[in-house]
């Protein structure tokens, strides 16, 4: 059925964009790297620290920024926590020694922890079910293509005009996305003037069917106890790992494997992000038909998480066992986009069970995501300091991932949960 207007697909653009700033900030630190110890005298597992220092200050703002959203609306919460982050970025910057550059990154991380919670409540204000997961890989797709377009802008930023003034290009970018954000969203598509009468009845038709149910309160025990809730938090700290994993360390594998340069490295990295972003455009849209024909969460989320897991899982491995460059490439641009692929499943997954409290939902899933922030980059920094490798490192990605795709396969069941918690979607949590 073709819907007079698209104004909500406008929307979905403005959240694409400011996730595509969101990620090029958070990870143009790893470009930087090399030069940052160079000029502070940092080791490996100083840098892991700084890096994984973002993780921290996400975690501690996540579920606040969740519960935030569902209670102020997404149109403060963005334009406040952007105007925090854009200030984090300059102050990167700035930094003089490890410390101001360790509280740069734990500002940016408190900051940006409530992006995602506050990204799910706007979709679930402004997409009908059928439509989720489509909506969310078209704004989370923002996340790969940031990382495609920012591996060759910033190495390219900081071999032009040094590490320093790189930071104080992207703390513009903030800016410009503010006005644009404050004058064309609204908290309800039924506030904006630019949503067509056919637009708000499309939008609110599948909603409105399940009116009527008695509005007992979501505990919180529900949210952590629910097996398909649970499951899907795990799956999600562990496709944060890749993703944190390969954002902050991929340039120095490149560059002290292979011994390429800062612009080769810029280059070599596009693929595996690129690859990701296909791929979640394609899972996204490819959810949402399973979703239509079979009517089965099950199978139109959970199987996506648990393939696109095992295959990320298997695609790790060349790059243990074979020391070639283009081996490496390749295989991490299969795991990459592999991790990323059902990325709209687990967000999808969240609304599916429990649309009214999506954002604190959502928040308690960033805690997860947080964690893997902090762990992935300390981590794999010591691993680098005491093996002098990478290899450790990337064992463990691949073990994470198997665990992830047993624990989805037993217990990611959404359509049974659903039915659980279905008298109690509309209610808020207490």
């Amino acid at each position: 059925m073709r819907v007079k207007g698209h104004y909500r697909w406008v929307i979905v653009a403005l959240l694409c964009v400011v996730t595509v700033i969101n990620y090029i900030d958070r990870s143009a630190i790893s470009f930087a790297v090399s030069d940052i110890t160079a000029e502070f005298g940092l080791s490996a597992g100083q840098i892991g620290l700084v890096l994984g220092a973002f993780g921290l200050g996400y975690f501690v703002s996540a579920l606040v920024g969740g519960v935030a959203a569902d209670k102020v609306g997404s149109r403060l919460s963005f334009a406040l926590i952007v105007l925090v982050w854009t200030l984090a970025i300059g102050w990167t910057g700035a930094a003089i020694g490890f410390m101001t550059l360790y509280a740069a990154r734990v500002t940016l991380g408190l900051a940006e922890g409530p992006s995602f919670p506050t990204m799910e409540v706007a979709v679930s204000r402004w997409l009908p079910p059928e439509e989720l997961a489509t909506a969310l890989a078209r704004s989370l797709v923002a996340v790969p293509v940031a990382l495609a377009i920012g591996s060759p802008l910033v190495s390219n930023l900081i071999a032009a005009f040094g590490w320093r003034n790189m930071f104080f290009v992207m703390a513009a970018m903030g800016v410009l996305w503010l006005p644009l954000w404050w004058f064309l969203y609204r908290e309800s598509p039924k506030d904006s003037r630019f949503v067509t009468e056919a637009e708000l009845k499309h939008i609110s038709a599948k909603w409105e069917t399940e009116k009527g149910y008695k509005k007992a309160p979501i505990r919180w025990k529900r949210l952590f106890s629910t097996p398909t809730l649970a499951s899907n938090y795990w799956a999600y700290f562990v496709f944060g790992y890749f993703l944190f994993f390969f954002m902050n360390w991929l340039p120095e594998f490149l560059r002290r494997s292979y011994h390429l340069d800062l612009s080769q490295v810029g280059y070599f990295a596009i693929s595996p992000w690129a690859v990701a972003a296909l791929l979640m455009l394609w899972f996204g849209g490819w959810s949402d038909k399973i979703l239509r024909r079979s009517g089965s969460l099950r199978k139109a989320r959970s199987y996506q998480i648990a393939g696109t897991q095992a295959l990320a899982a298997l695609a790790i491995i060349p790059i243990v066992v074979v020391d070639n460059l283009y081996v490496a490439i390749a295989s991490i641009t299969v795991a990459v986009g592999a991790s990323m692929a059902a990325n709209a499943a687990y967000y999808a997954v969240v609304v599916d069970l429990v649309p009214r409290a999506a954002g604190t939902t959502m928040g308690i899933m960033t805690l997860c995501f947080a964690a893997s922030g902090f762990l992935a980059p300390v981590i794999t920094g010591y691993a680098v300091d005491i093996t002098g490798g990478f290899r450790p490192a990337f064992w463990l990605l691949s073990a994470l991932a198997i665990s992830s795709v047993v624990g989805v396969l037993l217990f990611h069941r959404p359509d049974l949960d659903k039915q659980k918690l279905l008298p109690l979607q509309k209610a808020a949590v207490e």
